[in-house]
């Protein structure tokens, strides 16, 4: 992706291993990349909302735990975009990793076979998470850390269609709304870091038209509402 106008501001320069299409400090001195941080609230305040319900309803604890780490996803990736700091970017990715490890879980902990156990799926995903973590701390390759979380998103992808093809087809609405508005963010996300270049000619748009062009701000309005339906889904 091309590197973001240079421009100064409260964060001082960026020294996060990535620096999206967005430019930095193009609408607030104090946030680097603006849009791309405060589309992140469809990641924290429905996940907060959704942890109150399940509290309130008595509800099974994973599912405020899936809540929790949709909401640690999003309250890092603010930071992260917010700062375009190492330290916040590792705030951002690491908790995708952790959080879609315990999607993994709960999706296969709820459908799972009567004689089966939880253990060994407990401990193979947190050796995951602390080998992913391990290494992404020594190899800063962002590429690394995106196929990690794709692996992640294969697995509940394969388990979810599993789930609604052989064991609750009523479901496959609620599924496929889930992965198609998914999907279309990820989408956007790479024509995004694709055609960036020409992307940039949005600072000759109108502002409420340019703001269209944000293409990662959406990845993460569809990443968060998928994530949402898919939670409703365990």
């Amino acid at each position: 992706m091309a590197p973001s106008i240079e421009r100064q501001g409260y964060w001082g320069r960026p020294t996060s291993t990535l620096d999206w299409c967005e430019e930095n400090y193009a609408v607030s001195f104090y946030v680097a990349e603006f849009w791309n941080t405060v589309s992140n609230l469809i990641m924290i305040l429905p996940p907060i909302y959704g942890a109150f319900l399940t509290y309130r309803d008595g509800l099974e604890f994973r599912y405020i735990c899936s809540f929790l780490g949709l909401l640690a996803v999003g309250v890092g990736s603010w930071c992260f975009h917010m700062t375009l700091l190492y330290e916040m970017q590792l705030l951002d990715e690491l908790p995708m990793i952790y959080s879609t490890c315990v999607f993994v879980y709960c999706l296969y902990e709820c459908f799972k076979q009567e004689n089966s156990t939880s253990g060994f799926s407990i401990v193979l995903l947190l050796f995951f998470s602390v080998s992913v973590t391990l290494v992404y701390l020594q190899w800063k390759e962002p590429v690394f850390h995106q196929v990690m979380y794709g692996v992640l998103v294969a697995c509940l992808v394969v388990r979810s269609i599993f789930i609604v093809t052989w064991v609750y087809p009523w479901l496959r609405p609620l599924s496929y709304t889930s992965l198609g508005i998914f999907m279309l963010g990820f989408l956007l996300w790479n024509i995004d870091n694709i055609f960036c270049d020409s992307l940039r000619c949005r600072r000759m748009l109108p502002p409420g038209v340019g703001v269209l062009t944000q293409l990662h701000a959406c990845w993460h309005i569809f990443t968060g509402l998928g994530s949402y339906l898919h939670i409703l889904l365990r």
